[in-house]
């Protein structure tokens, strides 16, 4: 179904339906028949004034694609749009062919429709934004490379913008079927979990509040949506730092460790700070000094994890066991070793550089352990606040050069490495790169950047317009991450008393048990008010502070997007160091990026999807090895979610093809290669529109190579 056949079967639904319940009975079916006429009546409205801009869209995105694959954030913004109404068809049917049945729950129908009748909004108010950024962008770029403006207008939009509809109702729509469900627990743990953060001093009390709790978040779509927007919009980052590290805990990680492939080695180490030699690539008669981090807190001991499908030689040496630490025990140190490897992964985790550590991510490296049949080096670096760049580089830059240095320990003989990192992660393995190439000591001989953050500076892209609506990266946590990277995010909460082991179990079993009692209590009081709760995010009152952004300039006249009704804490604080090269290596110049490896960078439906783009771009622009691949109808993060459901495992085994690409290429990878046809998977067209917004596609594929 083309884009101007979905509009008019949109208007066909909209006014079958409007006919069937105009004039409708009186009483709560009869509120709820003019409920669902106002939503429908308003839907079409949206999309006749949405119909010639996605048109407009969709005749010039091509041109900032990345060698004709199929991806950049104008194209996104229209797939989602296109989304919403695919949505909004496929409900309209389902209530046309249910509207006679004594069964049909009109008012639960109305609530739908006016779900998606704010998304609707909200998302044409995008789209208004995303037509400045066409109009304003120099040819062919994706972002409007200035703080103040445009960048500076779309974060004041955002502080404004209703955005509660999206985590309600309409949770992950955009995304594929089969990892909603997990979204929706997502979305419903976080807002349990604000709710009782800083009730409890431990991270298992506020855990365990949080499941009592989370009953009424999950019966009533919109109070979720409201409490989701304002937890966003207000939590600092430490909160940020607490919810991602759940699963961290004892008991999540031992789950997480039962279902993950069982692996020989799992160790986790801590080298000292002690500094050492590497040859240079030019003269290795000649040596570079590798000096240990020393940033911010002076020098100390970077943390590690090994993990070995197989246990090889040098893995249960005397000279590793000295610098392991007991939480990392080898399995099966009995079995017989294998041979070292001719290959090394190594390993820099996400988690917006304040969060997580390896072991949030063991399940697929274990995984990817067997399967491409290398040891994994894993680097805990520090984390931000209390660790802002450049620690994190100087650790990860020390620990790749300390597993040069001792391939014997790991299990491997030195022959190929790779780097491989999601998000903050894929940002270190590029900037490690550029660090080594700067010493003139060897490189890596491949990257593989899954989602990498290439550009930390506040710059709005279209892709950007998409943390008004994405439930894992909502600009404004993005923006308390990246400022806690760079040094401007408070380093430390309030300080709270110290208390014994014993009197925090105490206290939070009295707080458990009375937020228990008041859970259930909402939860049972929520339950008459379901099916009679509109969306309320129609009549959202703006707060007498805001009359400026009331009369927006960014949009047509006669058109207003909702309005939250308490403004984000948009704290978007310029520091020059956002833009250093090492920090932000989009901007970095072209001599310092020819000095990477072949780059491949894997990337979804994702507010970073335009610095996966223009990073590409650059590379291609002076002759630098890259691939881009696109996976379709996937979160930023999909490779925490790849033990989920079978689209997020193909999207992992992306990676893993990219990285066993770098073991097995020989000479030069990619500088001499003729470009390949362009790979494609499940690009069929769809039977029907029930089958289109439900597809997922892989798509774009390219060798990255020099005609």
């Amino acid at each position: 179904m083309d884009t101007k056949a979905v509009f008019t079967t949109l208007y066909s639904v909209c006014e079958e339906n409007v006919a069937f319940f105009s004039g409708g009975p009186k009483g709560p079916q009869g509120d709820a028949a003019r409920r669902l006429v106002e939503a429908l009546t308003l839907i079409q409205d949206h999309a006749r004034s949405l119909e010639p801009v996605i048109s407009g869209f969709t005749a010039i995105y091509h041109h900032f694609d990345f060698d004709q694959i199929p991806a950049n954030g104008y194209r996104s913004l229209v797939k989602v749009v296109r989304c919403c109404l695919l949505h909004i068809i496929h409900k309209g049917r389902y209530i046309a062919s249910n509207r006679r049945s004594i069964f049909f729950r009109a008012a639960h129908n109305a609530g739908e429709m006016e779900a998606y009748c704010s998304a609707l909004c909200q998302l044409r108010a995008l789209l208004y934004l995303a037509q400045r950024l066409l109009h304003d962008n120099s040819h062919g770029n994706l972002f409007f490379q200035e703080e103040s403006g445009l960048s500076q207008s779309f974060v004041r939009e955002y502080a404004s913008m209703h955005k509660g509809c999206f985590y309600g109702r309409c949770l992950g729509f955009q995304f594929t079927p089969a990892i909603r469900p997990f979204l929706q627990t997502i979305a419903i743990g976080l807002v349990s979990f604000g709710e009782n953060y800083k009730k409890h001093q431990s991270g298992i009390g506020v855990a365990a509040s949080s499941f009592f709790t989370s009953g009424k978040y999950a019966i009533d779509p919109e109070l979720r949506g409201s409490e989701f927007e304002r937890i966003t919009q207000n939590l600092d980052v430490h909160f940020w730092k607490s919810f991602w590290n759940i699963t961290e805990t004892e008991l999540l990680s031992s789950l997480a460790s039962m279902t993950s492939t069982q692996v020989r080695v799992n160790r986790a180490l801590s080298v000292p700070p002690v500094p050492f030699d590497l040859p240079l690539v030019s003269d290795p008669n000649l040596s570079v000094t590798v000096a240990p981090p020393v940033a911010h807190s002076g020098p100390g001991p970077v943390q590690m994890r090994l993990i070995s499908h197989e246990l090889r030689e040098g893995q249960d040496s005397e000279e590793l066991l000295a610098i392991s630490r007991s939480e990392g025990l080898s399995l099966g140190l009995k079995t017989k070793r294998s041979p070292r490897s001719p290959c090394l992964l190594v390993h820099f985790h996400g988690g917006g550089f304040v969060a997580q550590t390896s072991k949030s991510h063991e399940p697929y490296l274990r995984s990817w352990s067997q399967d491409l049949a290398v040891p994994i080096l894993s680097v805990d670096y520090s984390l931000a606040p209390e660790a802002p760049f450049p620690r994190a580089l100087e650790e990860c830059f020390y620990a790749y050069c300390w597993a040069l240095k001792n391939c014997h320990l790991l299990g491997w003989t030195g022959e190929r490495v790779c780097l491989a990192g999601d998000s903050a992660g894929g940002n270190l393995c590029v900037t490690v790169s550029m660090r080594a190439a700067s010493h003139g000591m060897r490189i890596p001989d491949g990257i593989v950047a899954a989602y990498p953050a290439t550009l930390l500076t506040a710059y709005a892209s279209p892709s950007r317009l998409l943390t008004l609506m994405d439930p894992l990266l909502p600009l404004s946590v993005l923006s308390r991450c990246l400022s806690a990277y760079a040094g401007t995010e408070p380093q430390a909460e309030k300080r709270v008393e110290k208390v014994s082991t014993l009197s925090m179990v105490r206290r939070d079993t009295a707080l458990l048990l009375r937020d228990f009692k008041q859970g259930a209590s909402n939860w049972f009081h929520s339950l008459p008010q379901v099916n009679s709760c509109a969306s309320g995010s129609q009549s959202v009152a703006l707060p007498a502070d805001n009359s400026e952004m009331s009369c927006s300039r960014e949009f047509p006249e006669g058109f207003e997007p909702l309005r939250s009704e308490q403004l984000a804490e948009m704290r978007m604080q310029s520091s020059p160091i956002v833009r250093n090269p090492y920090m932000s290596p989009l901007l970095a110049p072209d001599s310092m990026l020819r000095g990477l490896p072949p780059v491949h960078i894997a990337c979804a439906l994702d507010p970073m999807l335009d610095d996966s783009v223009m990073f590409a771009k650059r590379l291609r622009n002076i002759d630098q090895p890259v691939t881009l691949r696109v996976v379709e109808d996937l979160p930023h993060g999909f490779l925490s979610l790849s033990q989920l459901s079978r689209e997020t495992r193909e999207a992992a085994n992306v990676c893993v093809e990219r990285i066993r690409e770098v073991f097995t290429q020989q000479g030069p990878p990619l500088t001499t290669q003729k470009h390949r046809k362009l790979e494609r998977t499940g690009q069929g067209r769809p039977k029907n529109e029930k089958e289109e917004w439900k597809m997922v596609r892989c798509v774009g594929d390219d060798r990255g190579t020099r005609e």
